[in-house]
């Protein structure tokens, strides 16, 4: 798989503050609802302030 095709996963990070634009097609659609982890690869940030659980 690559991580340009947004498949990957291998990056899913826990969000702790802020809100992730989720663009990836690892997680369900009710896991990117909830917004409390990111695949750090290929989602943006559109918040100000993105602190990440690493």
């Amino acid at each position: 798989m690559r991580v340009t095709r947004r498949l990957l996963g291998a990056c899913l990070t826990p969000v702790l503050t802020g809100e992730p634009n989720q663009r990836d097609e690892v997680q369900t659609g009710e896991e990117r609802d909830a917004k409390n982890q990111m695949t750090i690869c290929c989602s943006p940030a559109p918040s100000p302030v993105l602190i990440l659980g690493l």
